[in-house]
């Protein structure tokens, strides 16, 4: 008898690469999570343009993001919490719920011209606080929808959404806000988590119908579905508890492979990062301007589209040992990148970056979630989230005072070339402990 995802229907048995899309559910989730993603992105962009039109103030404007990712710095780890004790699908219901009333309510106040500047940083923390709920969730439902055997595939495609929204949405953004202003980028990410909501509400029906899911989160479509195989130096297992917070930072610290995984996301965040490196190596170091800038962040998201894919095409149980080469190749790309004396090469090594990057970030993620057990795993990805991209305004300032103590052409160097070399020491440190198959 065929397992049951999910999705509610029959898990086709899988290949090499995963298939996920091959379950109707994450195929529906996918493309719903591409248009709400670009929407995110397009609601963005009107963010930051009227901060700087009103203020004039760089460091107003950087605040934007530290107001995003501060609650998820702060708060992911109970967020995680909450995720193991509830269905995730009514945890999304909630929180794509609430992406829709903000993005209505900001397009509202927009329209009627009382948005005030206080408002724009308000909406950022709420929107913040409502992604600690949201990140685990999602992470942890597609293991739900795909199982295991698909889960590196599936994780692997949620990178291509990410970096195809870093393309769709600025684009959208700049179209909407050029020619029907600011309000029309809000409404239309208020309108883009329509269609996932749909996807979470037929999920909950179809579960309910056909009950396929215990009450208790966690449980995937078969007996044993869940449940990682253990490998040499994989830790202890996570026990079957609805405990609070401490268990997941327990088992994060006593698996030695999740440790140094969720250390390495934290040096890619600096990477990820690239408003605060690429403008300054486009203009300082290469004496370029804005449309450099954005050529090379194009680069970049270029070589990680097919990273991503890449990295969907592998086993579906990804190997410490990959992750650890992956990051020390990404590392030592990023700091030879800095050091580029062309600009030629520099985009080339780019491309070189993103590809290596998210192939790395993809099965670390993977990792990180298929060495977890159900009971603990939304806790887990609570602590992901607070890596990556939780730590960025942390990351930000750090990677910001690198570039302004070296001062110049060579802070603008050492500013993006810092995330390469946080890699490469992660990696040297967590050397043996992911030297697992």
């Amino acid at each position: 008898m065929p397992e049951l995802n999910a999705g509610g229907e029959a898990s086709p048995r899988p290949g090499p690469g995963g298939g996920a899309l091959q379950v109707r559910a994450f195929r529906w989730w996918f493309f719903s999570q591409v248009l709400s993603a670009s929407g995110s992105m397009t609601q963005a962009v009107a963010q930051s343009w009227l901060v700087l039109q009103a203020t004039h103030s760089a460091f107003l404007l950087s605040l934007i993001a530290t107001a995003t990712f501060a609650p998820l710095l702060a708060g992911g780890a109970y967020a995680g919490s909450v995720v193991d004790r509830f269905d995730r699908r009514l945890v999304l219901v909630f929180t794509q719920s609430s992406y829709f009333v903000l993005g209505s309510a900001l397009g509202g106040l927009a329209l009627a011209g009382t948005l005030p500047v206080g408002g724009l940083f308000a909406f950022a923390f709420v929107n913040g606080l409502v992604s600690a709920f949201d990140m685990p969730a999602r992470q942890v439902l597609v293991v739900e929808l795909v199982g295991p055997t698909r889960t590196a595939n599936a994780i692997s495609l949620n990178e291509v959404v990410i970096n195809s929204s870093r393309v769709l949405g600025p684009a959208a953004g700049a179209v909407l806000l050029a020619t029907l202003g600011a309000a029309a980028c809000f409404l239309f990410n208020a309108a883009s988590y329509l269609p996932p909501l749909a996807v979470v509400l037929v999920i909950l029906h179809r579960r309910g119908a056909l009950g396929l899911l215990a009450a208790r989160p966690g449980r995937l479509g078969g007996p044993g579905a869940g449940g990682p195989r253990r490998g040499r130096g994989q830790g202890p297992r996570a026990k079957a508890t609805n405990g609070g917070v401490r268990e997941g930072l327990a088992f994060a610290w006593q698996h030695r492979a999740v440790r140094y995984a969720l250390a390495m996301a934290v040096a890619a965040g600096m990477l990820y990062n690239m408003g605060s490196t690429l403008p300054l190596v486009a203009a300082r170091v290469f004496h370029l301007g804005a449309g450099a800038y954005g050529a090379m962040v194009s680069a970049f998201g270029g070589g990680a589209v097919a990273g991503a894919l890449v990295a969907g095409r592998g086993p579906s149980w990804p190997s410490a040992r990959r992750v650890r080469a992956l990051g020390a190749l990404t590392g030592a790309t990023v700091c030879l990148d800095a050091l580029s004396p062309a600009v030629a090469g520099f985009f080339a090594g780019l491309a070189v970056a993103g590809f290596l990057s998210i192939w790395f970030i993809a099965l670390a993620n993977a990792l990180v979630q298929l060495r977890t057990g159900p009971a603990l795993r939304g806790r887990v990805m609570g602590l992901w989230s607070m890596a990556l991209p939780g730590t960025t305004p942390l990351t930000s300032l750090l990677v910001g005072g690198v570039a302004t103590w070296a001062g110049g052409s060579s802070g603008a160097r050492a500013g993006f070339g810092l995330s390469g070399a946080a890699l490469l020491v992660t990696v040297a440190l967590g050397w043996r402990s992911l030297g697992d198959s």
